[in-house]
């Protein structure tokens, strides 16, 4: 089935008892057994839960992947992920990406004596050498990073995977299932904070890993079943219910997106303007060969700190918070909220400067938007 109608269908078709159109929450914490030795195939939430595996297993369909994993936040998926590597290995990983992946590789990775290799992976050639380097074993993209919003061309990585049988791990949070496909361009595992626009409301925290083969997905599920940062029931109703309007909600954010990062290119107060959607970002190119759309996430410089302070002051329709992906839209800054785990002379080499702002395009009218900021602005 297309993607449209895996969506549309989530959880669906799930209780043949009743004939329940919308799955059952199931908060049971335990299932009863028909008989010594047989089981229902639930035995211990924990391990599985009917609501979750429904979940799961739609994230599996829409992926084309094996198996799927739902946990309690999206560092969890990536606590998994690190948790499939062995003491002495080295990841090579998107230079600025998501300051709490960041913060687990450094705080909880590397006493685990696993080693981090920061790379610019919109640079194909600069990611290549990394991946020479001895003892590299894995690859982890965000796509586009977080939050300067670099392209990395995930075909040419996946063909340097290979070659070097490097494990690749695509963050996929910002593009989602139903605009990017990484298991097309040579991914093992996708990650998502479904918390963000897989979820898409604000009223949820989830993580969610697909995993492309089925031997790869018995070794998640035992890692989700051992560790037990699992994601609740409640919880999965109500990423299933989200699942179903994804698609719509999408196209609304990239065609608010759109409207907006237009408007910011042309004014004289906004800097260093990134949004790929525009045919003057250097990663435009690259991500409308591998993707169905550019994302709802803009970011941009303005003059000063202290512009920045009176922006996120003074905006009435953008709300000043984090997180992204949302039908409200959002302010961040990213130096002392998302990121601000990253140490200062790292953020100045990459570029996250206290001038820098994040904006996630909501579901508003488009014009609302751009009228707030051209105020504050």
């Amino acid at each position: 089935m297309k993607v449209d109608t895996i969506l549309a269908q989530a959880g669906s078709r799930r209780d043949a008892a009743t004939g329940s159109i919308a799955i059952p929450i199931h908060p049971s914490a335990s299932f009863q057994h028909p008989a010594l030795g047989r089981s229902t195939g639930f035995d211990y939430s924990r391990t599985a839960n009917p609501t979750r595996l429904a979940l799961e297993e739609t994230m599996a369909a829409l992926e084309g992947g094996a198996r799927g994993a739902a946990f309690a936040s999206g560092l969890a998926a990536v606590d998994a992920a690190l948790r499939l590597f062995s003491p002495g290995d080295k990841v090579a990983a998107t230079e600025d990406l998501y300051g709490g992946t960041f913060r687990l590789f450094e705080k909880f990775g590397k006493p685990l004596n696993l080693d981090f290799i920061y790379v610019d992976t919109s640079d194909t050639e600069a990611t290549a050498r990394a991946l020479d380097l001895p003892g590299v074993k894995g690859l982890f993209v965000e796509v586009p990073s977080n939050p300067l919003l670099k392209v990395a061309d995930l075909a040419a990585l996946g063909r340097l995977a290979r070659q070097k049988e490097i494990f690749y791990i695509v963050d996929n949070t910002f593009l989602t299932p139903v605009v990017c496909r990484p298991f097309e361009y040579g991914a093992d595992l996708t990650i998502y904070s479904a918390t963000k626009y897989l979820g898409g409301h604000n009223d949820l925290i989830a993580g969610l890993a697909v995993a492309k083969t089925a031997a790869l997905g018995e070794r998640l599920a035992f890692i989700q079943n051992a560790v037990g940062a699992i994601l609740g029931p409640f919880e999965s109703w109500l990423l299933l219910r989200s699942l179903k309007t994804l698609t719509l909600r999408l196209k609304k954010h990239e065609e608010n997106a759109l409207a907006v990062a237009r408007r910011l290119s042309a004014h004289p107060r906004v800097r260093n303007l990134h949004y790929p959607g525009l045919p003057s970002d250097p990663g435009h190119q690259v991500l409308a060969g591998q993707a169905d759309g550019f994302g709802g996430m803009i970011s941009f410089e303005t003059e000063s700190a202290a512009r920045a302070a009176e922006i996120l002051s003074s905006v009435k329709v953008f709300m000043f918070a984090e997180s992204l992906g949302s039908a409200e839209s959002l302010i961040t800054y990213p130096i002392a909220q998302t990121h601000a785990d990253i140490a200062p002379e790292i953020q100045a080499r990459l570029g996250l400067t206290d001038c820098l702002l994040r904006l996630s395009i909501g579901l508003e009218d488009p014009g609302d938007l751009i009228d707030d900021l051209e105020a504050v602005l």
